[in-house]
């Protein structure tokens, strides 16, 4: 007799493994990671922007898996639409059909950005962008596309194309035509414009990686530059999009702005389903699937399934109804607007900057001798250790989860999900002061675990 597969007795039994599975069979440095930087927590339930570890202690989330869990975790409308979904036991995928729920989604989103009339329906950001560069070169007719120095729009082939990191484009050439360009130089864009072979310039409005912002006036100044060349401009929101920074989008900081195509993903989704969707101008998909012997010239197996497009429609009605960009545009400036004033407090704190919910904390070279002693010795070994250094305790000593901006950057960034209220900002600015005021008074504890760091970056090398 086939035994009946239980999902609760099977984590019963073998969830304690979690690390050594991890070690054994998936990426095995992931394990030696988190046991390095002290981040190898068991947590067993989370709801909102909080976590719980098996002895009921409470941590607050300013990660947000990466801006996924816009809405946080288990929120009761995702969680019943999907219920609803599969208790519906819909003919979904068929492939030869038109179900409604993709249709209803692509309104709903279309109707936040009321320039752009269609979407395409996959699985992830580097998805969306993948697809939002296909079409922008087969619409122009042309294959070179340019992207913002230290950007990041994905992993997969394309996408890895136009990310500025070196440390991931390294090994894995040729990729496609591209070339950088730094943020915010029009000079820039339009010498490498001038050669007549760019299809489209993507771009973050704002960067992930540090926490840059585009210049006020940027994006439109570049988008005249493109459409006189006959170029598009692709926006990248998949981080930014759907209220992370205080509008709908990003982009729509600036007036004007109108981005051909549009790429989004992470918070759609609900933090249940994978999701990413690239929306664009009716002439460009026109193009692309320019007759019915075209029909599949870009398709995704798993794209447009209906549980997927259910919760994406159950995000969009909680956003509104329960005002989520309003709160991150709030919530946010009173977070951005504490933690700016530690600044002129703390030499060891450079710069806070941002939007919304989407903040870079950034440290820099202290001035006072002993300090400074310490940041060259951790600065020589590898860039990014001090912001690692705070990350540790924010977990360790306050249990608040929060991660550097990127790789060899003195940069922490706060991605909370969109509905933390002003005691979550300000238990995280309260528990990051006392971090600073450790560091400056040279706390034991944070600068011998930054020694720990240190012969690890050694050792490493």
């Amino acid at each position: 007799m086939t035994k009946e597969f239980d999902l609760a007795a099977l984590l019963a039994e073998r969830g304690a493994e979690r690390y050594e599975l991890h070690a054994k069979h998936l990426n095995h440095q992931q394990p030696r990671m988190l046991r390095t930087i002290g981040f190898d927590k068991v947590y067993e339930r989370a709801e909102g922007a909080h976590f719980w570890d098996a002895d009921g202690n409470d941590y607050l989330d300013m990660l947000a898996g990466f801006a996924v869990m816009g809405l946080g975790r288990h929120h009761p409308v995702v969680r019943k639409a999907l219920h609803d979904v599969l208790d519906a036991s819909l003919a979904d995928l068929t492939r030869f059909d038109c179900p409604p729920l993709p249709g209803l989604l692509a309104e709903k989103l279309l109707s936040y950005s009321p320039h752009l009339d269609r979407v395409f329906f996959g699985n992830s950001g580097t998805e969306a962008v993948e697809t939002a560069l296909k079409f922008a070169r087969y619409a122009t007719g042309r294959r070179r596309i340019l992207y913002c120095s230290h950007a990041f729009h994905g992993l997969t082939t394309g996408s890895l194309s136009v990310n500025g990191e070196d440390s991931f484009r390294k090994g894995f050439a040729p990729l496609l035509p591209d070339t950088a360009v730094p943020l915010g130089d029009l000079d820039a864009l339009a010498r490498e414009l001038k050669k007549g072979d760019v299809a489209a310039l993507i771009v973050e409005p704002v960067q992930g990686k540090g926490v840059h912002e585009a210049p006020p006036g940027y994006l439109l100044a570049a988008q005249e530059l493109l459409h006189r060349h006959k170029a598009l401009l692709i926006a990248d929101e998949v981080q930014t999009g759907l209220g992370r920074t205080g509008k709908f989008y990003a982009y729509q900081h600036d007036d004007g702005v109108e981005p051909d195509l549009v790429c989004v993903a992470k918070a759609l989704s609900g933090g249940y389903v994978p999701v990413g969707a690239t929306l664009g101008k009716d002439w460009i998909f026109q193009k692309v699937y320019s007759s019915m012997d075209r029909v599949q010239v870009h398709s995704a197996s798993f794209g447009s399934n209906a549980q997927a497009m259910a919760a994406g429609l159950a995000v969009l009605s909680v956003m509104e109804n329960e005002e989520i960009v309003a709160n991150a545009a709030a919530v946010g400036d009173r977070l951005k607007s504490r933690l700016a004033a530690l600044v002129d407090r703390y030499e060891l704190l450079a710069d806070v900057r941002g939007r919304g919910l989407m903040i870079g904390i950034e440290f820099g070279r202290p001035s006072s001798l002993k300090l400074r002693s310490r940041w060259t010795m951790l600065q020589a070994a590898r860039k990014g250790l001090f912001a690692q250094m705070v990350v540790v305790p924010l977990l360790q000593r306050h249990r608040i989860l929060t991660q550097v901006s990127g790789d060899h950057l003195e940069v922490i960034k706060l991605i909370p999900p969109l509905i933390i209220d002003t005691d979550d900002a300000d238990r995280f600015v309260d528990a990051f002061t006392e971090v600073m005021e450790d560091a400056h008074n040279g706390g034991g504890l944070m600068w011998d675990f930054g020694k720990t760091l240190v012969k690890q970056a050694v050792a490493n090398r």
